[in-house]
């Protein structure tokens, strides 16, 4: 059985109704209007008039104020709750939806009919081998045409933080919730576990991902027949640095 006969095999969706009910969280930094202008724009920008599709579209968060600028938006998820808040929104039926997993699930007349595609907010991490990941980049070049760009937001691994013999790593911590991420550096597993307290109750959540390295990523992207072009360190185009926490990159599609 090969690793991605494994990933079909294994697909759950992780973001079914419980989730997909309180997704849109008006204080979390990635709904912060700020964040969602700088992110339209920028894929506004690198839409260059043509249409967009987005892997893992979910709620709408980015579908939706790209749309309003006049970009085209198709949507690949498999969550259809996730897809149902969407719905639910202005413009949410104006986004048309493939339901599936984004590695490998093909838009009907897709094919090369595509000036973007973007995966935000840490979503490669979802695929959780080598194998779907690099699946991934060769579904989004299947659906751009030449000299179209395939744009990946992801945290840089963490690693730094994690002395000798610790695979913990506390990024949440309040009256009640607490968050943490495990590692295994041995395969790039890792998961991020949510315990919540609710009065006398308390509920845990664990999402498997598999991390990954920005270099990693550009040797996908060139597998499936795309260069980088840009690499910064948010959606304002810092400069991408050995500090930086995160990266926001963009492949070109070449032509043959």
């Amino acid at each position: 059985m090969t690793e991605t006969t494994r990933h079909h095999q294994e697909l759950k969706d992780y973001f079914g109704e419980q989730i997909a009910a309180t997704y849109d969280d008006p204080t979390s930094e990635m709904f912060q209007q700020s964040t969602v202008d700088a992110t339209a724009a920028v894929l506004a920008e690198l839409a260059d008039g043509g249409r967009a599709l987005e892997f893992a579209v979910g709620t709408g968060r980015i579908a939706l104020p790209l749309s309003g600028r006049g970009v085209p938006v198709h949507g690949i998820d498999l969550s259809r709750a996730m897809v149902a808040r969407l719905r639910e929104k202005p413009g949410g039926e104006g986004i048309g939806v493939e339901f599936g997993d984004f590695a490998t699930t093909r838009v009907p007349g897709g094919e090369a009919a595509f000036h973007l595609a973007y995966l935000v907010f840490n979503t490669i991490g979802n695929l959780t081998t080598q194998d779907a990941q690099v699946a991934c980049f060769a579904n989004a070049a299947h659906h751009l045409r030449p000299g179209g760009r395939f744009v990946i937001e992801v945290v840089v691994p963490e690693l730094r933080k994690l002395p000798p013999g610790q695979d913990t790593i506390l990024f949440q911590q309040g009256p009640a919730v607490w968050g943490y991420d495990v590692y295994d550096t041995a395969t790039q597993a890792m998961s991020s576990n949510y315990v919540t307290l609710d009065g006398p109750h308390s509920r845990f959540r664990s999402i498997p991902f598999r991390y990954v390295w920005p270099a990693e990523l550009d040797l996908m992207a060139r597998l499936a027949g795309m260069r980088l072009t840009h690499r910064w360190s948010d959606w304002n185009r810092e400069p991408f640095t050995a500090e930086s926490g995160k990266h926001v990159s963009v492949w070109e599609k070449e032509s043959r």
